[in-house]
């Protein structure tokens, strides 16, 4: 009997990205014995120095799998789920979510210092609204730096002292393994998740069923759930790449619990390239719900609405594509 060719995996070439599709190939491989090759797919996000929000926000990291994908060049394609905008192109399906990695931000801090030790004024590199947001709320003096590059470009500037620390994805660091890094790891209470944080996304051609059948074998029903809360709250909102919106869903027995933030700031945050004190943050809408797992999409788009009735589309800024990406 012949052997079935590998299945060919897309992957952006970052180490992070390299990381986790490998994650995904080896939780194939167990669970259905078909073998897994990673293609390596160059992005214009990763080739791009331009700030997120002046390149086109999270899709630029996405795009190039997608097409990769839809013209046969791989048969899968893995993402960091918080890095798809919430609209999925026709002929490509969302075959699986695997189970979550760990949601929470985490702060790396120059000698290992915590948000509460760093010096006056200092300065924390994020390319992220939601976080530096946040991060204003949690300490008002320290100036939020927007930053570009991988994970390990990122880390280099706490090392070679130009910044006082970075925020990144706790899962993020701990794909590439640098979690000995980190110096305080924050509590979704205290800096609520970008929507699908920690979590992947793999994807196939929408035709092919036999293998969105097989892909299904990875599919975790709890992550799925919360992931659709999360984004169909940020599909409902329409939120811009300049909009601090964080959203984490997770159950407590069998209700799933949604807890959800939109974050406003004056127009000079908006503005890419320029250094904020995180303190400038001016107000702030934030929201809970909770439903049974059929109610995962529902939930956020109620959420959502409670948020906009209260005013989110005016903290929100541009409608483009969110934040987070690529950390």
């Amino acid at each position: 009997m012949k052997a079935e060719n590998p299945l060919r995996l897309g992957s952006r070439r970052s180490p992070m990205a390299v990381a986790q599709s490998g994650d995904v190939a080896r939780l194939i491989t167990e669970r259905t014995g078909r073998q897994v090759e990673i293609v390596g797919i160059t992005t214009f996000g990763d080739v791009s120095r331009e700030h997120l929000t002046q390149i086109g926000g999270t899709g630029v990291f996405v795009s190039a799998l997608r097409e990769s994908l839809l013209s046969g060049e791989v048969d899968l394609a893995v993402h960091s789920l918080k890095d798809l905008p919430t609209a999925t192109p026709d002929g490509i399906t969302l075959a699986a979510v695997p189970p979550r990695d760990d949601p929470r931000d985490a702060l790396v801090g120059r000698d290992g210092a915590k948000l509460a030790d760093l010096p006056p004024g200092a300065r924390i590199g994020t390319g992220s609204p939601r976080r530096a947001a946040q991060l204003g709320l949690l300490r008002g003096d320290i100036t939020c730096v927007p930053i570009r590059g991988n994970a390990n470009t990122r880390l280099a500037k706490v090392r070679d002292g130009d910044l006082d620390a970075v925020v990144l994805a706790y899962a993020g660091l701990a794909r590439i393994g640098h979690t000995d890094l980190v110096s305080e790891i924050f509590e979704p209470d205290a800096m609520i998740p970008a929507p699908g944080q920690g979590a992947l996304a793999v994807e196939c051609r929408a035709g092919d069923t036999g293998l969105a059948g097989l892909l299904a074998t990875i599919d975790h029903p709890a992550t799925r759930a919360a992931v659709t809360a999360e984004r169909s709250l940020l599909a409902a909102l329409e939120a811009g790449c300049s909009a601090p919106v964080g959203a984490y869903a997770a159950f407590s027995g069998t209700r799933l619990h949604l807890d959800a933030i939109v974050l406003g700031a004056p127009a000079a945050r908006q503005r890419p390239g320029l250094d904020v004190p995180a303190g400038s943050v001016t107000m702030g809408i934030r929201e809970r719900g909770e439903a049974d797992a059929p109610g995962a999409a529902r939930l956020g788009r109620e959420l959502a609405a409670r948020m906009l009735a209260l005013g989110a589309a005016g903290l929100m800024g541009a409608k483009t594509d969110r934040d987070d990406a690529h950390d």
